[in-house]
């Protein structure tokens, strides 16, 4: 399985539970699981974080966590528009696109082998929701395509603060 990060995960992760300066573990560990393949983020979501303008911009552009995370694939310009037409609708304004962001590359990205992946977000499902305002996970799941939150994801991988002495030989 892997597991594809959407942006929101990385910024709630920081500000929120992980901080970068209180929980260093955790960024080493995602990191450690992009070289193993495990966890990637697109490459639109990485420049959509690189943007910024805070502690979170300066480590995911490092010559070390690029390459680890950063996913080397290019979009499948077709699933990209299958993401958009199916999931959101095909007539959406300028201004619903910009809404809806870089979600459609997540789909486009797992689309290539739904089985094999998992879209990582902390958006909630609202199945209510209609075109640009409809949320990644029920979007995903109209595509048969899996997600989960970053919490699920860190009990799925089993991340602990005590991972790099697990992974040290005896």
């Amino acid at each position: 399985m892997r597991y594809l990060l959407d942006a929101n995960v990385l910024i709630d992760a920081n500000r929120d539970y992980y901080p970068m300066n209180r929980v260093p573990e955790f960024w080493e560990w995602l990191a450690h699981q992009g070289r193993k393949g495990v966890i990637k983020i697109p490459r639109e979501i990485y420049d959509e974080i690189k943007a910024g303008k805070d502690e979170l911009a300066i480590w995911i552009k490092k010559s070390t966590t690029k390459p680890a995370l950063v996913l080397t694939e290019e979009a499948d310009p077709l699933l990209v528009t299958r993401a958009v037409h199916e999931g959101y609708a095909e007539d959406l304004t300028g201004d619903e696109l910009d809404r809806v962001g870089q979600d459609p590359f997540l789909i486009a990205y797992a689309l290539r082998d739904s089985t094999a992946h998992c879209i990582v977000t902390t958006e909630a499902s609202k199945p209510a929701r209609r075109r640009a305002n409809r949320h990644l996970p029920d979007v995903a799941r109209s595509f048969g395509i899996r997600t989960c939150t970053p919490f699920a994801m860190v009990r799925e991988l089993d991340f602990s603060t005590a991972w790099r002495r697990r992974q040290a030989p005896p």
